[in-house]
């Protein structure tokens, strides 16, 4: 009963239910928040914080912003079940209508920063694309090698790690039962946001991370993606064991990135830490990572070619006792 009176207790100010209606509708900055409601970034700290403490709300640091999300499910659902329910039997409340309106300009403010990012790097992005095979074809082929194995396996709890824009989840995130992009990058994170919200994924989960030290599980994904992450990365096989970590017993690793390619421009000019990898690479790192790795497709068309390769995590065997 304790636990519940903290949560009724936390609901006492109209402002922290105006709260958590913004944040159902996306994640949102303390400064975002305070934009909405029309308060001072201290006032709307404090609301926050109570909410946290009930469980209704999360905070989570990136760069030097701070985003704050709806708590855990289970804790949020019923609560707004029974909201729900009351919007339908008292009709919907004059400040939900204006903190909608108001959350419209956040969203073009997202945007309008999202274009000015792509416009200053879109050069960069469109030099390296025309070294090999269309990056549409690429993604269909990600697409056949997810559906390959046994008819009808689900995508079940997604991560994409190094997730950029947060195009692996736009593809793949309606077919997830949970879908989460990880970056280093708070801007590319910031750009994901704008592009998952256009997509209607704005329930997709996006955090600020490491890709050798996620703060995620063990044992909780069942698909995991690399996508043209893994040549930025100094230690490779210290990348693919911790994606490996997360991976349930049948769970699936899918690294995508360039077989090896003597573009050294690349290493100087656009930070690849490496020019490509053999299968045989990406195979051992897999290796060692508990995972049956095989090569799933060779995309050429290119003077890069384009890589494919699958790791399994094998089902626990049972021990059996004499």
């Amino acid at each position: 009963m304790a636990r519940a009176s903290d949560i009724f207790r936390s609901l006492g100010d109209p402002t922290r239910l105006r709260i958590l209606m913004l944040l159902r509708a996306m994640e949102l900055s303390v400064g975002e928040l305070a934009q909405v409601l029309g308060q001072s970034q201290p006032r709307v700290s404090r609301h926050v914080r109570i909410l946290i403490d009930a469980g209704l709300a999360e905070r989570r640091k990136e760069g030097s912003w701070v985003f704050l999300s709806l708590g855990r499910r289970e804790r949020v659902g019923p609560l707004f079940d029974t909201l729900d329910f009351w919007s339908d039997l008292d009709g919907e409340d004059a400040w939900a209508v204006a903190d909608s309106a108001r959350l419209a300009a956040v969203r073009a403010d997202r945007a309008a920063a999202a274009e000015r990012y792509f416009a200053a790097h879109a050069k960069d992005w469109d030099e390296i694309r025309s070294l090999h095979i269309a990056e549409s074809e690429v993604e269909a082929a990600i697409a056949r090698a997810l559906r390959t194995g046994e008819s009808g396996r689900p995508v079940g709890r997604l991560v994409d790690i190094g997730t950029g824009t947060g195009r692996m989840i736009e593809l793949f995130g309606r077919d997830a039962v949970h879908a989460l992009g990880v970056d280093r990058s708070p801007e590319m994170l910031r750009l994901a946001r704008v592009k998952l919200a256009e997509a209607g994924l704005a329930s997709a989960e996006l955090r600020q991370a490491d890709m050798y030290s996620l703060a995620l599980p063990a044992a909780s994904a069942d698909t995991v993606i690399i996508h043209q992450v893994l040549h930025f990365a100094q230690q490779p096989s210290a990348a693919v064991a911790e994606a490996a970590r997360l991976l349930a017993p049948r769970g699936r690793l899918l690294i995508v990135d360039f077989a090896p390619h003597d573009r050294e421009e690349l290493r100087s000019r656009d930070a690849h830490a490496r020019l490509g990898f053999s299968d045989e690479s990406v195979l051992s790192y897999m290796e060692e990572a508990g995972l049956v790795g095989r090569v799933v497709e060779h995309l050429e068309g290119g003077e890069l070619t384009v890589t494919i390769w699958a790791g399994e995590r094998p089902e626990a065997k049972l021990k059996v006792v004499a």
